[in-house]
């Protein structure tokens, strides 16, 4: 303080004449870490810097008190219309006993002197500023890393953070990554960042709750006869078998190959259709024009019969 009584409300915060409420905030939240009194238990000197900086920012977080003290300066509180606000000089009292924490007492005061909104962008009035510094980002994975689990680098917030998804997870999963969301400027504490999955999609395997399903193609010969026939799945190579006789659409279960989960794997489902040549050779037409003439079956007979009106 000058001899006068002036206080340089700026000059105790550390901030230019120019500073916007923002700066005036971080800088006052800075200081009140410093020289709280809890921080500094028994220190007179501590304490009543304490008590100037908490009477800077009252009045240069308020823009009318602001206005009035940048206009005129040590006698800013004189006027009528300033009647019933801090007097120029006056003690600060604090009753820090009531206060939980140091947390609470910021909050609170900052919800106080903070014009018609506290720190948080929330009304005035609220004695703690309830801020959700928590985010959410959506992140694609290919097919393989959701059915597999995978290790990801992400850059969150300019720090590079590694990120295990666990096998199983599917589009719309969401993964927490505990204290790497937003910062909250002046106090340090920092929200969770929310991974919203989306798994890309897979030009053969559907995903259809735990199942797994596929069309397979299959020839005409292999339907009628049977065959045991080699088929690729998520874990590789394996033998399935198709009955003789067997129509196309049909489907055939694997049990057990499916997605995986928290309750086992599910099932692989393989839709048989039937894959037929662009062009026959000469040896296939002459093969199915015998087969047309002993084909003991016809296969619309009872179709004919339910059709008529």
């Amino acid at each position: 303080m000058t001899p006068s009584g002036y206080r340089d409300y700026f000059k105790l915060l550390g901030v230019d004449r120019s500073a916007n409420l923002d700066s005036i905030k971080q800088a006052f939240r800075t200081l009140a870490r410093k020289y709280h009194p809890d921080v500094n238990p028994g220190d007179s000197d501590a304490e009543e810097k304490f008590k100037e900086i908490s009477e800077a920012y009252e009045v240069l977080s308020d823009p009318e008190k602001r206005r009035r003290y940048e206009q005129f300066g040590q006698y800013w509180n004189n006027s009528e219309d300033m009647r019933g606000g801090a007097t120029q000089g006056a003690a600060f009292d604090v009753d820090f006993g009531r206060y939980g924490n140091f947390d609470d007492f910021i909050n609170d005061l900052l919800g106080k002197f903070g014009g018609t909104t506290n720190a948080g962008g929330f009304p005035k009035g609220s004695n703690r500023v309830s801020i959700n510094l928590d985010a959410e980002v959506k992140v694609k994975i290919s097919f393989s890393e959701a059915f597999n689990g995978a290790q990801r680098i992400l850059s969150v917030n300019n720090e590079r953070v590694q990120v295990r998804i666990p096998e199983g997870v599917k589009s719309g999963s969401r993964l927490r990554l505990k204290g790497k969301g937003n910062i909250q400027p002046g106090m340090g504490r920092r929200g969770d960042l929310y991974l919203n999955l989306q798994v890309e999609s897979h030009p053969v395997w559907k995903l259809d709750g735990d199942l797994l399903r596929a069309d397979l193609p299959v020839s005409f010969d292999e339907l009628a006869l049977g065959s045991e026939v080699s088929v690729i799945t998520p874990d590789g190579e394996t033998q399935l078998t198709i009955p003789p006789g067997t129509s196309p659409g049909r489907s055939l279960r694997l049990k057990g190959k499916g997605w995986p989960s928290a309750e086992g794997r599910g099932d692989l489902i393989f839709t048989l259709v039937i894959q037929l040549p662009k062009e026959w050779s000469s040896k296939e037409l002459s093969l199915l024009k015998e087969l047309q003439g002993v084909r003991s079956v016809q296969p619309r007979e009872k179709w004919i019969i339910s059709a008529h009106l």
